[in-house]
């Protein structure tokens, strides 16, 4: 018999004020949460669910089977664990507040911007433009992964993405290198990169856990199925929340095995990656759970194939409207990171959406007339 703990926010407020302090901060950020699901799993199915408050959560916990009691008290005290600030080279990258990632891919062949920064200068020109309207980091890739990508060998990704980071880090940009080979990671950094974004999670190359410890740089596991070449086949999901939560705790443990700090893993639920239109609503709609693994979240779902399923636009081009519904929806879940394509608009969005936040901890009713 094996059991497992999860616990998820449910209800969510403006402020602590509105529960007369009964709400914690979520994630050290702008989002407050009052209702809470314990949730029970045994043998891979639920066996109990019980409702709490967090004046109500240490009596919840004290009746929990003593195989899930520690980790429960864990999850309860990551949900209110404050992260600390990216050091990415010269730059700061705050956590207390949604932060946009802009994506430049150096790729013929992506599935939304495949061709058009190839070369050097256009790159640096389009990178430019994203920090000025407001990105925090600028995430380099030069391999495509969607589905059907042929693999690039580890020397042309290279070729592609070095002298980019390089003039991207020379105007003083805060960069990742999205790769997951350990000598592009390598290469990445000497050229200036400062985090590393791996959509396998450190499991494609063994020898990229050993890169990102020896280097000490910030490291973001994302989730996906595949093991191979191919990272979206193998997505057979008994529960996908429960799943991609357990899978990617087991990444976050490899990691801190392999001699990665805890404080330097961000975690990403790889939205799209070998999952169905149906369980990418589930991951989405389910994103404050995962707060409770004790790391910053990314959410990368920007012009994503099931914005076009759902809104029935082939073009992923003319996707912008859902890619920001759904980082607004990030938003709201306290994801830290939003890594999107279309920087400007969504930059705007969470500037009014932390508006809106910010106004909200006055409480109306208090005000006098």
């Amino acid at each position: 018999m094996t059991d497992s703990i999860y616990i998820r926010p449910l209800g969510f407020v403006p402020g602590p004020q509105a529960e007369h302090g009964n709400a914690i901060r979520l994630a050290g950020g702008m989002v407050y949460a009052s209702r809470f699901a314990v949730i029970l799993r045994r043998d891979g199915a639920v066996a109990e669910r019980w409702l709490a408050a967090p004046d109500t959560m240490a009596e919840v916990l004290g009746h929990l089977p003593d195989t899930v009691a520690a980790d429960a008290e864990s999850q309860w005290a990551n949900l209110t664990l404050a992260h600390p600030a990216l050091e990415l080279g010269a730059r700061t990258v705050q956590l207390d507040q949604p932060q946009v990632m802009g994506i430049l891919n150096v790729t013929p062949d992506s599935f939304s911007d495949g061709g058009k920064h190839d070369d050097v200068e256009t790159a640096r020109e389009h990178a430019a433009a994203m920090v000025e309207a407001g990105a925090s980091i600028i995430d380099i890739g030069g391999e495509s992964t969607r589905p059907g990508a042929r693999p690039v060998w580890e020397g042309d990704e290279i070729e592609r993405v070095v002298p980019v980071i390089e003039v991207c880090a020379a105007m003083g940009a805060a960069v990742s290198v999205d790769t997951r080979k350990a000598a592009v990671m390598e290469a990445a950094l000497d050229a200036g990169a400062a985090l590393v974004n791996d959509v396998s999670g450190l499991t494609h190359d063994p020898r990229s856990a050993e890169v990102v410890a020896a280097r000490g740089c910030p490291v973001v596991l994302m989730h996906s199925p595949g093991r191979g070449e191919d990272l979206h086949e193998g997505g057979d999901y008994d529960n996908v929340v429960f799943d991609v939560f357990d899978e990617l705790r087991n990444r976050r443990d490899e990691a801190l095995e392999a001699g990665i700090d805890a404080s330097r893993i961000l975690l990403d639920p790889g939205i799209g990656f070998g999952k169905s239109l149906a369980e990418n609503l589930l991951l989405i709609n389910a994103l404050p759970l995962f707060h409770a693994l004790g790391h910053p979240l990314l959410l990368g779902a920007s012009r994503k194939r099931m914005i076009g399923a759902l809104g029935k636009e082939e073009d992923a081009d003319n996707r912008l409207g859902g890619s920001l519904a759904l980082a607004l929806k990030g938003m709201d879940a306290g994801v830290q990171l939003a890594r999107v394509h279309d920087v400007p608009e969504t930059v705007q969005a969470r500037n009014v959406w932390r508006g809106l936040r910010d106004a909200a901890l006055t409480d109306f009713s208090d005000l006098p007339g």
